[in-house]
């Protein structure tokens, strides 16, 4: 793991195309700002981790599903509510 320190309006370039910038700082919290072109999906932690308990749970739940259908239904999730708004 990368551990940077960044001031506010300071922030870390990822790729040359995704903008990691620190909007504003609260007490204990940090306000991120994430620029990132619309194909590059950027989920929050807890959202992914809960992804990928529903999808291990489902799949416990039906051991015929093949891997291509449960990457499906990961992909459907993601696409109907899991992305986060980003320019």
């Amino acid at each position: 793991m990368l551990v940077l320190t960044r001031r506010l309006k300071e922030g870390v370039v990822i790729q040359d195309n995704i903008v990691v910038t620190v909007l504003a700082i609260e007490g204990e919290k940090v306000k991120l700002g994430i620029t990132a072109p619309r194909a590059i999906t950027v989920l929050r932690l807890e959202l992914c981790e809960a992804v990928r308990e529903q999808n291990l749970a489902a799949a416990r739940l039906a051991p015929e599903a093949t891997g291509a259908q449960s990457l499906q239904s990961v992909r459907q999730l993601l696409k109907e509510g899991g992305k986060e708004k980003h320019d």
